[in-house]
């Protein structure tokens, strides 16, 4: 299958970049709803409508739910891209959808997608209330869950910028876990199912983004959505979006969640997750933090007429402003920062660091300095 083509064809255009709401996705989701296939099945703490869409006639059962956290869009963007492939009136279109019934959330969360936050409107994680239910978006989600009794669940995420896969100094451009349905991170059968096709994906995407796929860590917390499901026997795949180089709007990114979900699916309907691939499943690196956003080595810094070489990082926070998200950068860490990496990385060679405060970089101040009078940072970057 040509995965790029796929992608190409179906790209949905109307949405792009970090910040998505329920508003900016409203026109397609009432675009897509052709044969009554799109229902609110509940109403989010600030009272804005939850979606459910289902579609496909098939017996198996496919649950996916996006945006949980509202700043994790990318999965949220690439679920959409696949629902044109299933309108799209193809061979894979029909393939899919008389194999299998897909039921998703496209976004759980719309009041922190609205605010652009990880948590809801309670300034609660919704993935860390799958035993509580204090929230009625957790609700939601667990009775279309009952109702629809999914054969797996696909629970999806964005990663930060800070994970790499083990030691390889690459980014963890996609990462995957069969997350533990018990403490002792046993395999059953169920797990058993999610790692399998894990494996499969990543046959997939390795083709693509050799060495950018990481394992996330499988530590057990009942609390949490995906291994609640798994620990009451449903096969649960967590997917985490992560960073691409120089992708921050996380376009690239979307491409490769879009391949995964596609590569899934056709290896669920070819029945091709059959025997145990949990050697070629442990042979994804786990996710490492080792990324900063800059990293800056060699710099020459005078702390009250001592001079000495050091090395600081900057990180990217995201801000909401004036509805669009910002990129600005602060300093994040000083010292030796051995084993780290920066997606953008300036090595100073000793020249001298100064800025426009106490000419040494202190944690938490704006990325904007100078390296000698003659080289200005703005915003983390070189200005030219």
């Amino acid at each position: 299958m040509n995965f790029e083509q796929l992608f190409a064809e179906n790209k949905e255009q109307s949405i792009s970049g970090r910040y998505l709401t329920l508003e900016s996705i409203s026109t397609f989701l009432k675009r897509i709803n052709t044969d009554n296939q799109l229902h609110v099945v509940g109403q989010s703490v600030l009272g804005k409508p939850i979606y459910k869409y289902l579609i496909g006639e098939g017996k198996t059962r496919i649950f996916l739910w996006s945006q949980m956290h509202g700043n994790e869009s990318t999965t949220t963007k690439a679920l959409l891209d696949f629902f044109n492939v299933l309108h799209n009136g193809s061979d894979l279109a029909k393939e899919l959808l008389s194999n299998f019934t897909f039921c998703a959330l496209p976004m759980l969360n719309p009041d922190g997608s609205n605010a652009y936050t990880r948590v809801n409107a309670n300034d609660v994680d919704l993935n860390r209330d799958s035993q509580e239910l204090s929230q009625p978006e957790s609700i939601v989600l667990w009775e279309v869950f009952d109702d629809f009794k999914p054969h797996y669940c696909y629970n999806l995420h964005d990663q930060r910028t800070i994970f790499g896969v083990g030691d390889t100094s690459k980014p963890a451009t996609m990462s995957f876990l069969a997350p533990s349905y018990n403490k002792k991170c046993e395999i059953n059968e169920s797990r058993l199912k999610a790692i399998n096709l894990i494996a499969g994906i990543n046959d997939i995407l390795q083709q693509f983004i050799p060495n950018q796929i990481g394992r996330f860590d499988d530590s057990f917390n009942i609390n949490c959505v995906g291994d609640a499901f798994q620990a009451i026997g449903v096969p649960t795949l967590l997917f985490e979006a992560g960073h691409y180089p120089d992708d921050y709007q996380r376009e690239v990114t979307r491409k490769f969640v879009f391949f995964a979900l596609v590569s899934s699916f056709i290896i669920l309907s070819e029945n091709d997750i059959v025997g145990n691939r949990m050697d070629d499943y442990l042979k994804i690196p786990q996710n490492s933090v080792v990324f900063y956003d800059f990293l800056y080595k060699n710099v020459k810094i005078n702390y009250d007429g001592i001079e000495k070489i050091t090395n600081f990082a900057a990180q990217y926070k995201e801000e909401l402003i004036d509805d669009k998200i910002c990129f600005n950068a602060y300093v994040s860490e000083i010292g030796d920062l051995e084993g780290k990496s920066g997606h953008y990385e300036y090595d100073a060679n000793g020249v001298l660091y100064t800025d426009e405060n106490d000419n040494i970089p202190e944690v938490g101040q704006k990325a904007d300095f100078y390296l000698t009078k003659n080289i200005k940072f703005v915003n983390g970057l070189v200005k030219m």
